[in-house]
């Protein structure tokens, strides 16, 4: 028996490079003569310099023929390259299509745009449909408020698809699933942080606690009943679904140190499920000094356990999650952030 209460599938989607470059420039023919002719300026600067052949036996006179005959063609050599930007929105689109069309036989439609995600205010009535890479699905999850999400890969030959499960070919099964009530998920552990006036961000992913700038970052930092002052280039924390990501890449440095100047063996890798229940965190760069310590620089979040970080950033402190700085809260002295495991799961159906 089909699920009445869910009226509407919601679209989410993000403007494609094409689109965007649009935006920047007016026009795609702007932002194709902009592209080609900053690659073809950069191509005859280097030939300017490099020492040439044809200069040394056709004289000088040959030289501003070359230079046209070479920059004609680096134009019409870097307008090719332009190509994927307009293959890539292509593609897109015709997955799009074709996802609307499959649900118009279903469901009421909406289409919304990734930058209105924090405004939109998300309804039991809805299920909400994804299209795009797997960043879009990690942003989404946090303002749906457990909702389930049917995530589709628009183009299988040009991206991974960790958390994009379907394609607009078989994606339908899965709404209809929905609509039926029986349908497999994930449950997916996200991470939560709370201000001290009650300011709130999840992360799908991971957050970073830090400067914006990335620049040395001073706060106090308490887990497990032990606090100490530090002063580092910031602190993430991740989530299972985040840490083949930013977290997988702070073991691929310490590990690279080790290789170069430690004896001892690598540190193994983190393997675990998107689902995983805990949080990791850890501290990057952490600087010892008179003001600061670093005796606290990783450690697991479980169920009931909160990491404490009181800001001592008089200015540009922030704290933002899964990568997105425009998805962000203030972190400045005075400011005392709570990071702990989210009652909210995100749903993502398989």
């Amino acid at each position: 028996m089909l699920n009445q209460t869910i009226e509407t599938a919601v679209i989410v989607k993000n403007k494609t490079r094409l689109e965007q470059l649009t935006e920047r420039f007016n026009t795609t023919d702007q932002a194709k003569f902009y592209i080609a002719q900053s690659k073809a300026n950069f191509l005859m600067k280097k030939a300017k310099t490099a020492p040439s052949v044809f200069a040394k036996t056709s004289g000088n006179n040959a030289i501003p023929e070359m230079e046209q005959q070479m920059q004609a063609s680096d134009i019409v050599k870097s307008e090719s390259e332009f190509k994927p930007y307009e293959d890539e929105h292509k593609k897109f689109y015709l997955s799009f299509e074709k996802v609307k069309k499959e649900l118009e036989g279903v469901l009421k439609i909406k289409v919304l745009e990734q930058e209105y995600l924090p405004s939109y205010i998300f309804t039991p009535k809805e299920i909400v449909v994804v299209i795009g890479q797997d960043g879009l699905v990690a942003n989404v999850a946090k303002y749906v408020h457990g909702l389930p999400m049917i995530a589709i890969n628009p183009d299988t030959s040009r991206y991974d698809g960790v958390l994009l499960p379907f394609t607009p070919e078989n994606f339908i099964v899965k709404v209809k699933e929905v609509l039926n009530g029986n349908y497999r998920s994930e449950q997916i552990t996200m991470a939560e942080v709370v201000l001290n006036d009650e300011q709130k961000l999840l992360a799908f992913n991971d957050l970073y606690i830090g400067v914006s700038s990335h620049s040395s970052a001073r706060y106090r930092l308490e887990f497990n009943g032990i606090s100490e002052n530090q002063s580092s280039s910031g602190i993430i924390v991740s989530t299972g679904a985040g840490s083949t990501g930013w977290l997988s890449s702070l073991f691929n440095m310490t590990n690279g140190i080790i290789r170069t100047f430690g004896q001892n063996s690598e540190i193994e890798r983190l393997k675990v499920s998107k689902d995983y229940p805990n949080l990791f965190f850890i501290v990057r760069e952490p600087f010892v000094s008179k003001h600061s310590t670093a005796n606290i620089v990783a450690g697991q979040i479980s169920t009931n356990q909160i990491l404490t970080i009181e800001s001592h950033i008089p200015q540009n402190g922030i704290i933002f999650s899964d990568g997105i700085q425009t998805d962000f809260l203030k972190f400045n002295s005075g400011t005392i952030a709570e990071i702990g495991i989210a009652k909210e799961k995100a749903v993502l159906v398989i």
